[in-house]
Parts: C-alpha cells; sequence; structure tokens
C-alpha cells in the first residue's frame, strides 16, 4: 500500500505541475501526452515493484531486485517498440550524431568527477560480486532507457516549446524527466506520511541533467548508460 500511494503523489506532482506549465504556453502543450507520460510512471513502477508483489519472484534467494529490473526493461523496450514512440526517436540505437561525440567528452568527465568525489566522500564497504554484477547493469539498463528514452520522449511530446542552449533543444519535459528521476529516489510514503529526502533528489537529478544533455546530443543513450554504470559501480571500487 505504501508503494501504490508513494507512486500515486509522484503521478499527482507531474499531472499537476506538467498542467501548470502546459497552461502557459496552451498552444504548444498536449494533455493527452502528459497522460501518456503519468502512465508510463505508473506502469514501470508496477513492473520494477513486480506487480507490487502479485508476480512470484524467481529469485527469492536474492536481495537485489534483479526480475523487476529485468520486467522493467522488457517493458520499455516493448512500448519503444510502438509506432507512437519508435526505438530510433526514443534514443535505443548506437548511432551517434554527426559531430557530437567530441563536445561530449567534457560533459561525460565531469559526469564521472562527479560520482568519483561522492564516492571519495562516501566510502563504501566491500562489495560482494553479486552487488557489483547489479549495479554495473541493472539501474543503466533498466533507468535510462525509461527516463531519457520513453517517458523524455513522451514528455517532449506533451510541451512543444524549445530553448536552444549549450547545443541542444531544451524543453519542459527535460525538467521533467530529471524531476522525475529524482523524485523516484527521494520521494516516498510509509508510516502515514509523505517523506523527501532533498540530498538524494540533488545526488540523481543533477547528473540527469548532464544524462539529458547527452542523450539530446548524440541521440543515442549509449553514453548515459556507459556513464550512469560507471557512477553506479565507482563506490564499489574505491
Amino acid at each position: 500500500m505504501n508503494g501504490l500511494v508513494g507512486i500515486a503523489g509522484i503521478v499527482a506532482i507531474l499531472l499537476l505541475s506538467g498542467t501548470a506549465l502546459g497552461l502557459m504556453n496552451r498552444q504548444g502543450f498536449s494533455f493527452r501526452w502528459l497522460l501518456v507520460a503519468a502512465a508510463l510512471v505508473v506502469v514501470n513502477d508496477v513492473l520494477l515493484t513486480n506487480g507490487y508483489g502479485l508476480i512470484p519472484d524467481l529469485l527469492p534467494a536474492s536481495d537485489w531486485n534483479w526480475q523487476g529490473k529485468v520486467l522493467a526493461l522488457a517493458g520499455t523496450l516493448a512500448i519503444a517498440s510502438l509506432p507512437w514512440f519508435g526505438r530510433r526517436r526514443s534514443g535505443l540505437t548506437l548511432v551517434q550524431a554527426p559531430g557530437s561525440l567530441r563536445s561530449c567528452l567534457p560533459v561525460a568527465g565531469l559526469y564521472c568527477a562527479f560520482f568519483l568525489i561522492i564516492a571519495l566522500m562516501f566510502p563504501n564497504d566491500a562489495a560482494s560480486p553479486e552487488i557489483i554484477a547489479f549495479q554495473l547493469t541493472m539501474p543503466s539498463l533498466e533507468e535510462e532507457p525509461f527516463y531519457r528514452g520513453i517517458l523524455l520522449f513522451a514528455l517532449y511530446q506533451a510541451f512543444a516549446g524549445r530553448v536552444s542552449w549549450l547545443g541542444v533543444e531544451w524543453g519542459w519535459g527535460a525538467i521533467l524527466s530529471c524531476l522525475l528521476f529524482g523524485l523516484a529516489h527521494a520521494f516516498g510514503y510509509a508510516d502515514g506520511q509523505f517523506s523527501f529526502d532533498p540530498i538524494y533528489m540533488a545526488l540523481t537529478a543533477i547528473p540527469a541533467f548532464l544524462a539529458v544533455w547527452l542523450r539530446l546530443r548524440t541521440g543515442s543513450l549509449l553514453l548515459p548508460v556507459l556513464l550512469h554504470s560507471f557512477g553506479n559501480a565507482i563506490p564499489l571500487f574505491l
């Protein structure tokens, strides 16, 4: 029940803030696509939680959510294959925009430096092989195609306004996708009340903006996935 209330709170934040932003430019706003984005958030959460416990866990001996991550990734890939989305338009391609990789090097370096500093400030205990394997694969492979893939695409359809800055076309969709990524890690519901951790929000939303820039600049999720894996795993090796 806590999970249902928590995701309902995140969806409410998305719909309220998205509608408020859309009313500022009604001609460029599609409420239908905002609803699609909200539905994507719900579907992703249902799969991540194994249907809130209704789907039997085939890996009960593991403390890590391998099954939920795989289910959520499968759902994202299935949605990206729909004609309204498209894998290429969702960033699921290895092809990089011409001339983009050189310009991405400083941003990629900044992303790595951010997580390296965090890892040095907050060292971890020795990690097991399973933890290392999980952190190197599941978070990046599941979260990037969702947040910087289909969700970003849906939100960009919801808000047509664009501002060219630092070589990419920014829109409210980019801001909201980063907000949602941060809320997924920092916002929750337990013991009859909502909780919000501003530190976790900053540690996730800030690099999310860098990942969005890389996704928009290259047209691909390749660099965001690789860097996300680095950010999650580097604390385990220091």
